[in-house]
């Protein structure tokens, strides 16, 4: 028995009227992305559905494995291929069924037969197919409507093609449908959940982290790099901009008082995302902030951050509990990276007694001693840019029958 072709359905995507054609087309491209590492693969792109095919069963095992991952499918089925004969579509039947959960499951066989030279009629495949089913796994109950085994058989001029598995996709838009955001990434478990929510409403990501070396280390660094990784593994490449912070976190706090110097650094931080926006095509800023969870994340916190910038701040996680934000982490496999004990500079400058509620006008006040502009430039020059995933690219074969 041979799986060398997957069938996956669209779902939302496919409610998308005129702009249908462009959504599946960046839908194809993310499939494209996610599976680069594997030569054989190919994809054909229809209004209905893509088929993903290839002649090596253990790179159609990869794509069975990683394609639950990437936005804008709901859902996908292998495809079983068996010779042009009605005894070996029996046995291949068989062999489908018996590897799905079947007590007190009830049971059709559906048929379709592009391929009309095939000496047998529809009705008596489905007879032929069912009845031999039926024989094998007397668990098995008939019923013509929504039955809970499906097993479908398209019989074309090369070969017999059957699938009854249908797995769940990653629901949501195709990565980059919904435009590109900056997401600002630190190495705690907020803010990659944030990112994860914007990738299923197809927005594609660009990420920012602030290091303060030599307050933070290496190892710091390499867990970001490590939650980059994972957050390119949901159908698109990201960029990560290390921004060198060091010079600007120290003269805020020279020149703004301790209390409400994690208001000032996150202005900054707004601030210096705002240049980078700019060089980057990205129509917002996206935070992992939920509200009240921190002295930073009050109302009057996010008010006197948000004053310094005009572009719009996205917070997906802003009125989510945290322990819903662990239960995604461990769902997307950011979790065990983000408890890792290394701290970024938001959390080893963090002052013992932050104000909740800072006054924008005394913010302003002190910041207006000393000109940012300079260091701020400077940072976003001299900034590191990182692509993900870190894997070498291959050729892909793909048709576009768009």
């Amino acid at each position: 028995m041979k799986t060398s072709q997957i069938l996956v359905r669209y779902g939302e995507l496919s409610t998308k009227g005129k702009n249908r054609s462009s959504f599946i087309g960046r839908l194809r491209d993310n499939v494209r992305q996610t599976f680069s590492d594997l030569s054989s693969i190919r994809i054909k792109a229809e209004r209905d559905r893509m088929f993903i095919t290839s002649d090596n069963e253990e790179e159609i095992q990869q794509v069975i494995d990683r394609l639950p991952a990437v936005f804008g499918i709901q859902s996908f089925s292998p495809v079983i291929e068996a010779e042009l004969d009605l005894e070996a579509m029996k046995q291949t039947a068989f062999k489908v069924v018996d590897k799905l959960e079947r007590e007190g499951k009830t049971f059709k066989v559906s048929v379709k037969r592009p391929y009309k030279e095939f000496p047998h009629e529809k009705m008596e495949i489905m007879h032929e197919i069912g009845s031999h089913v039926l024989r094998n796994f007397p668990e098995l109950t008939v019923q013509m409507q929504h039955p809970d085994i499906e097993l479908k058989v398209e019989i074309r001029e090369e070969a017999v093609y059957m699938m009854a598995e249908v797995i769940a996709g990653a629901g949501g838009l195709p990565v980059g449908a919904g435009g590109k955001g900056l997401l600002m990434l630190s190495g705690g478990l907020d803010s990659p959940v944030a990112g994860y929510h914007m990738l299923k409403r197809g927005v594609r990501l660009e990420l920012i982290h602030f290091f303060s070396p030599p307050f933070t280390n290496d190892r710091a660094k390499e867990k970001v790099f490590d939650l980059a990784e994972k957050l390119s593994q949901f159908g698109s490449s990201v960029n990560l901009h290390i921004i060198p912070f060091t010079k600007l976190q120290q003269e805020v706090h020279k020149q703004v008082p301790d209390n409400i110097t994690m208001t000032s650094t996150r202005r900054m931080m707004m601030r210096v995302a705002d240049k980078v926006l700019e060089e980057t095509n990205c129509k917002a800023i996206i935070t992992g902030e939920s509200l009240g969870q921190v002295a930073s994340q009050t109302l009057e916190s996010l008010n006197a951050i948000n004053a310094v910038t005009h572009t719009p701040v996205l917070r997906p996680l802003i009125a989510v509990d945290k322990l819903d934000i662990i239960e995604t982490a461990q769902k997307i496999g950011t979790y065990d990276i983000s408890i890792r004990p290394f701290e970024d500079c938001c959390t080893i400058f963090t002052p013992a007694n932050p104000k909740t509620k800072p006054k924008l006008e005394k913010v302003e006040y002190y910041e207006n001693f000393v000109s940012f502009d300079e260091l701020i430039q400077e940072a976003v020059d001299q900034r590191e840019i990182v692509k993900f995933p870190r894997v070498k690219e291959n050729e892909m074969v793909y048709e576009d029958l768009l």
